[in-house]
């Protein structure tokens, strides 16, 4: 066909091509105005990499970064952080995310988790940036800057839980041989503590001198009373001649000063005084008094050494058998006090290296960190009313322009112009006038 022949078709139904154009767009426009908006919005986090060992404080490789970011993406995605995201916002109960289930609710989540999934969009920003963008579609814009903030904050939680989770059951455990080992602290005392009481000994590493300073008196007097005894001995068996150099006791002293100054005496009155004179007789009774005196003296001296070397050497022995078994106990309690030394400096040891995992424990590091939250957009991004309403506009124009076209042809062809005359009949036109007026109508 000619334009010729398409302009008198479009032409001859003009009115109704316009009133097809008009309905059309108005129905075109109110499906527009009508179709449900979509919000989205925006969540930002950054990758901090300096450092992300608690306890080893190890530095990240650098160039990992990307790989780390990837894995951190597929991470977000993860049912494991998408289900505590679906249950905090109910999202089970949102028709948007539940279309098309015909369970009977028993994988109702995993449903609602691959369609959470599928208008989630986790980018990692381009150039081998440090930021990752958590964009999240809803039907209400506060739904999607609420559903980008959980997932953040879920993602967060769980990666900070996943950095300190090693230091955390690290200090637990620790926790439990601190406990142990105190225990072997109180009870290394309680042991000293009771061996203090059934030996009754203060100090337990230290020598007592004065023990030592005890037995050595003790010995060197009961050699003294030992000498003391053997020369009593040697007095009582007459021994005890001028010239002996024997020590004898005070009173046998005495004794002998007596009995010289007696037989002195007598000496002297015999030379003047015969042997039956009262006076040599009575000097001659007292010297044998002074010597059974002197003898009884010795017998005397002689019971008592021996009973005072008897009472040495007892005491001398239970002072060996007392220091004896003082330095047993104090060799036991040096034991006890290695082991009590042994058990604090384990547990001095254990409790600096405690303060260390229990700081790494509390500290909340992680890898990644909000940059931004997501805010509630004031917008939506889809549809595009403009661009609808135009792509609306363009197909309502054409459908006006060809529905008159497609009746023409194929229900009602008609000669129109002197084209349809000359390339339908075959019949050359030489004159073609203007449209006769209607019979009756008015000139």
């Amino acid at each position: 066909m000619s334009l010729a022949q398409l302009w008198a078709i479009v032409r001859a139904y003009r009115k109704q091509a316009l009133t097809i154009v008009v309905l059309t767009l108005a129905v075109a426009t109110l499906a527009i105005w009508l179709l449900p908006k979509t919000y989205t919005s925006t969540a930002t986090l950054v990758l901090n990499y300096e450092v992300n060992d608690p306890l080893g404080g190890r530095e990240f490789p650098i160039n990992l970064l990307a790989n780390y970011a990837a894995t951190q993406i597929e991470i977000m995605q993860s049912a494991q952080v998408l289900l505590p995201v679906i249950d905090a916002l109910g999202l089970t109960k949102d028709g948007w995310y539940t279309s098309g289930y015909t369970g009977d609710g028993s994988n109702l989540r995993e449903w609602v988790v691959e369609s959470l999934r599928s208008k989630l969009e986790i980018r990692a920003s381009y150039a081998g940036g440090q930021l990752i963008y958590i964009t999240a579609e809803s039907r209400k814009a506060s739904g999607a800057a609420a559903i980008a903030n959980r997932v953040a904050e879920t993602y967060l939680d769980q990666q900070v839980e996943r950095a300190n989770a090693p230091a955390t059951a690290q200090a637990k455990r620790y926790a439990g041989q601190m406990d142990e080992l105190r225990n072997n602290v109180t009870k290394a005392q309680e042991r000293i503590a009771d061996f203090r009481k059934q030996t009754g000994l203060v100090e337990l590493n230290d020598i007592n001198d004065v023990d030592l300073q005890l037995m050595a008196s003790l010995e060197h007097t009961y050699q003294i009373a030992q000498n003391e005894r053997r020369a009593a001995e040697v007095r009582e068996a007459g021994g005890s001649s001028s010239g002996s150099t024997i020590p004898t006791s005070p009173i046998i002293e005495s004794l002998k000063t007596s009995l010289a100054a007696q037989r002195s005496e007598l000496a002297q009155v015999q030379t003047t005084l015969g042997p039956r004179h009262p006076r040599v007789l009575e000097l001659q009774s007292q010297i044998a008094a002074t010597r059974r005196a002197m003898t009884s003296g010795a017998a005397a001296d002689l019971a008592g050494a021996r009973q005072l070397e008897a009472k040495l050497s007892a005491a001398t022995t239970d002072q060996r058998d007392q220091l004896i078994l003082v330095r047993n106990n104090q060799a036991e309690g040096a034991k006890l006090m290695l082991e009590l030394d042994s058990a604090r400096a384990v547990y001095k040891r254990a409790l600096d290296g405690y303060d260390q995992i229990r700081a790494a424990a509390g500290g909340n590091y992680s890898n990644v960190s909000l940059l931004s939250a997501a805010s509630v957009p004031l917008k939506s991004t889809r549809p595009n009313k403009l661009k609808w309403l135009a792509a609306a506009s363009a197909l309502c124009v054409a459908l006006g322009l060809i529905a008159p076209l497609l009746y023409e042809l194929i229900l009602n062809r008609r000669v129109r112009c002197a084209d349809d005359v000359e390339r339908d009949l075959g019949i050359p036109v030489l004159v073609e006038f203007d449209s006769a007026p209607m019979p009756g109508a008015a000139q």
